[in-house]
């Protein structure tokens, strides 16, 4: 049996499943198979007042196998449900064309607040990961420049859902891969150099590259330059000092992205350096091994992968006239001047990855790589592992609005907003909270004014404030000689029942205490389909539960059982309030 608080929906479902068994049996009735059977029996939150606690739609969807209205085959599920529905329900109704209520009992509501100060922080974990090991690589932005806001909140993303992972049971390793190898280096290298001559007075000898990186951060390297060597390289070829300033801009600039990383609450297990990949020869490899999986082959003096071999065009399209999407075409590997392509070094760090003996990997890149996802799901395949272990999540864009115009941004040009800008002024625990409010595929527009505000249409404000007026009271308690119920369940759950009572603002104390019980499912489902945004969307119906409980229900100085109960009640939801925070990094406070 699962637990009886949290648990209902999985209790309901078995003996609703139970019931309809015996039906069929008592009535010579045969039942669609298991998987039908399931969606039949899903148990759902009614959205009306009045129609229970839990509904279901198991009569309508099953009445042709039994060869009745839904309605008179609700009345004989109802009557078969009376004897085992025990303490947990205290009574269930037909509604409209067959729907089934189910409207729980005072047991019910008590075991939920006994559960949550039984299990304390670890109330809603789950052990779905089983201690499997999980990468979650995210940021990985080019250390050519700061952390722009589209970066951050990448990093909040990451970051809570390696929490929500780690909450699941699985074991959680957080990475940042740094392109240290390539073209934008190269630029950012030449960038720096040039400044460097521009601020000795000799601008002639460097030009200014049309492709450069013009925000004054590469002023300030280039200032650092001169600080370090003074005019040693006015004398000196550019090809030959130009590693120099390449190792410098690029050493300067992660020392702040990890500095802003660090102070965003971001940590990383690994910071991998992709010239690491060329070091240790693991891209020639990584080619050898494709070659040998008969993924590959050689044309115009390139090397190429058979991309082709991984694509499945929808029926009817490219059949007749051989055209190719950009998906199906196969692509280059290593150019014909033995230069590997970016596809080249990913295959070598995935394979990689996975021989450090991950059982899953989950990439975030920005919105703008989402054609680059099918090639590299072939590219998982042909190093010999499912596709599946293999999840990319697509971070769209932020728009920054402050006083309702929006900000531009470029990092090219030097016009952007920074993360370590919008730390600055809203702070860590706005920030991170915005940035995961709408899903992580959809646009943002985060609203600079709003986050500052210290009022309830600030969302982060609402949920911290919450936290907050639950520690005042217990506070309070404490101070007027009150006995405190344990986070260990030492209180009883007989006590319960009284708050739910009607006439007692029982209406609010019910809302609440069924958000809890939603908890382990929501997250639950979050960490599975790779949604943390929903934990921020979980915490602010919360807190909205308990303010209205608070502004309905006298805690303190009621009648002794009442008081206990409402205290426990308000103890439980600050457990899983500060639970919801620590997910998405954001501080509990005592008092605002």
């Amino acid at each position: 049996m699962p637990k009886i608080g949290s648990g209902i929906d999985v209790y309901l479902k078995e003996i609703l499943s139970a019931s309809l068994v015996e039906l069929a049996a008592e009535e010579g009735k045969t039942l669609p198979d298991e998987s039908k059977m399931s969606q039949a029996l899903e148990i759902e939150r009614p959205k009306r007042e009045g129609q229970g606690d839990r509904a279901t739609s198991a009569a309508l969807r099953l009445s042709k196998s039994f060869g009745i209205s839904p309605r008179d085959l609700a009345s004989k599920i109802i009557a078969a449900l009376e004897g085992k529905k025990g303490g947990l329900i205290e009574k269930i109704e037909v509604a409209g064309p067959g729907f089934i209520n189910f409207f729980l009992s005072g047991e019910w509501l008590s075991n939920v607040v006994h559960e949550v100060l039984s299990e304390g922080d670890r109330y809603g974990a789950n052990d779905a990961g089983a201690g499997r090991r999980v990468q979650v690589e995210f940021v990985s932005a080019n250390p050519t420049g700061p952390l722009h806001i589209g970066h951050g909140r990448g990093a909040a993303v990451g970051d809570t859902l390696a929490n929500l992972l780690a909450f699941a049971g699985w074991k959680v390793e957080r990475e940042y891969y740094i392109n240290d190898a390539g073209l934008q280096m190269e630029i950012l290298g030449r960038s720096t150099q040039s400044r460097y001559f521009e601020l000795q007075g000799k601008p002639d000898l460097a030009p200014f590259p049309e492709n450069a990186y013009k925000g004054g951060y590469i002023y300030d390297i280039a200032k650092s330059a001169i600080a370090e060597e003074g005019d040693k390289f006015l004398s000196m070829p550019l090809d030959e000092s130009l590693p120099w300033f390449k190792k410098l801009a690029g050493g300067v600039i992660l020392g702040t992205i990890k500095a802003d990383l660090e102070d965003f609450g971001v940590h990383f297990d690994v910071w991998f350096s992709e010239s690491t990949l060329y070091e240790r020869k693991l891209v020639p490899q990584a080619m050898e091994y494709l070659k040998t999986r008969g993924y590959t082959f050689e044309s115009e003096g390139a090397l190429w992968f058979k991309t082709s071999d991984f694509a499945e065009a929808p029926a009817g399209e490219n059949s007749d006239n051989n055209q190719q999407t950009e998906e199906e075409k196969d692509r280059v590997l290593i150019r014909g001047n033995g230069v590997p392509t970016y596809f080249a070094s990913d295959i070598a760090y995935h394979k990689e990855k996975f021989d450090r003996g991950f059982d899953r990997v989950i990439d975030i890149w920005g919105a703008d790589h989402h054609g680059y996802v099918p090639r590299m799901k072939a590219g998982i395949e042909a190093i010999g592992r499912n596709p599946s272990d293999f999840d990319v999540m697509l971070i769209q864009f932020v728009n920054l609005v402050r006083d309702g115009v929006q900000v531009p941004m470029s990092t090219r040009s030097g016009q952007f907003v920074t993360l370590r800008d919008v730390l600055d002024e809203v702070g860590v625990d706005a920030t991170r909270y915005f940035f995961l409010m709408r899903r992580h595929d959809s646009q943002l527009d985060f609203d600079l004014e709003l986050a500052k505000k210290a009022g309830n249409d600030n969302p982060v404000y609402y949920v911290q404030y919450a936290h907050a007026r639950i520690s005042s009271v217990l506070r309070e308690a404490v101070a007027q000689g009150k006995r405190l119920p344990e986070a260990n369940g030492d209180i009883s759950p007989a006590i319960f029942p009284v708050i739910f009572n009607e006439a007692q603002g029982g209406a609010e104390a019910r809302k609440l205490v069924d958000f809890l019980a939603f908890f382990p499912k929501d997250m639950a489902g979050a960490a599975r389909d790779l949604t943390p945004h929903a934990v921020t969307v979980y915490a602010t119906g919360l807190a909205g539960a308990f303010h209205a409980f608070y502004n309905t229900n006298r805690i303190l100085d009621s009648t002794p059982d009442l008081e206990a109960s409402r205290l426990a009640l308000a103890l439980a939801a600050k457990i899983v309030l500060a639970r919801c925070l620590a997910i998405i990094g954001v501080s509990a406070p005592e008092k605002m």
